[in-house]
């Protein structure tokens, strides 16, 4: 049976403090602590800015060995660049720090604005870009720009595997061409929970699978109920045992059935659902609760 890795969508959060956060736990301390109620982190702060080496090290050293970071892919690319004229870019972000994250490092995630209509020329120019491994990625970075304010980060002491996943947000895409797409460069579609806002589609086309849950009823700020985590529970078991998964909204041929590692985040996080909701999601998947000696598991935040 595959990994599943539960987290969340960032982790710093005000209305978090005194909250999920024991009252009179450092600001700075936030990551070492909620690395360790949950298994894995997606870094959004990458979206709105580069980030630096030192910041990326940082992070590798205050988390357990084997924690998990998911990264999200720069928005100059994907909603001002909108993938054209990206070599710079794409460069810069590679060359950015990244690479600090060493076996940490888990899938890159590339999210689309609401604006953004599927092309397929313009899309497959950009999978065809996106590097395999880190070696790869460090060719890539080598072309940085003046764009670029810190030091390049081009030191890859070990080589592993890239992964990535794209989120859509225009019906446009619902079609098996994009998911064709998707299959031949081994991408996966992000299964993401909009409260019905944006499409929802679970065709899998990567040897992984990523979810996003934003809310099921109040886009970022709805909880989930015992029902609904039941439901995720049971579709992220059949994916990492490789069984037929509850039916979901397709628009392609079903994929063959396999084992495939699961990332799953919350990103509920205004009324401080997220990392609740994460820890009621692993105790259904039967993972231990990852928290600090001599804190208790906060009660559910409803």
């Amino acid at each position: 049976m595959a990994r599943a890795h539960i987290g969340i969508s960032g982790w710093r959060y005000e209305p978090w403090r005194k909250v999920f956060y024991p009252e009179e736990l450092r600001q700075a301390d936030e990551l070492h602590y909620a690395s360790r109620a949950l298994s894995s982190i997606e870094i959004n702060g990458s979206f709105y800015a580069l980030q630096t080496p030192d910041r990326y090290a940082d992070w590798y050293a205050s988390t357990p060995n084997d924690f998990i970071f998911s990264v999200k892919a720069p928005r100059f690319i994907t909603h001002i660049r909108r993938l054209r004229d990206i070599d710079g870019p794409l460069a810069n972000f590679f060359a950015s720090g990244l690479f600090e994250l060493k076996e940490k490092l888990g899938p890159l995630l590339w999210q689309f604005p609401p604006s953004f209509q599927f092309d397929a020329e313009l899309f497959e120019s950009f999978l065809a870009k996106l590097p395999r491994d880190l070696n790869a990625a460090r060719t890539i970075a080598e072309h940085h720009d003046s764009h670029l304010r810190s030091k390049p980060d081009l030191d890859v002491p070990h080589n592993h595997r890239m992964r990535h996943a794209i989120e859509i947000r225009h019906q446009s895409f619902a079609t098996p061409e994009f998911i064709a797409l998707l299959r031949k460069y081994h991408v996966a579609l992000v299964v993401a929970d909009t409260a019905g806002k944006w499409p929802h589609l679970e065709d899998l086309s990567a040897p992984f699978v990523y979810v996003r849950l934003h809310g099921a009823e109040k886009l970022y700020a709805s909880g989930y109920t015992d029902t609904a985590l039941d439901d995720w529970a049971a579709r992220i078991k059949a994916w990492t045992s490789g069984h037929k998964a509850v039916d979901g909204p397709r628009v392609a041929e079903p994929a063959t059935d396999s084992a495939r590692e699961v990332f799953c985040y919350f990103d509920n996080d205004i009324k401080v659902r997220a990392p609740f909701d994460a820890q009621r999601l692993m105790q259904r998947l039967d993972q231990p609760i990852r928290q600090p000696a001599g804190e208790p598991l906060p009660a559910a935040a409803q």
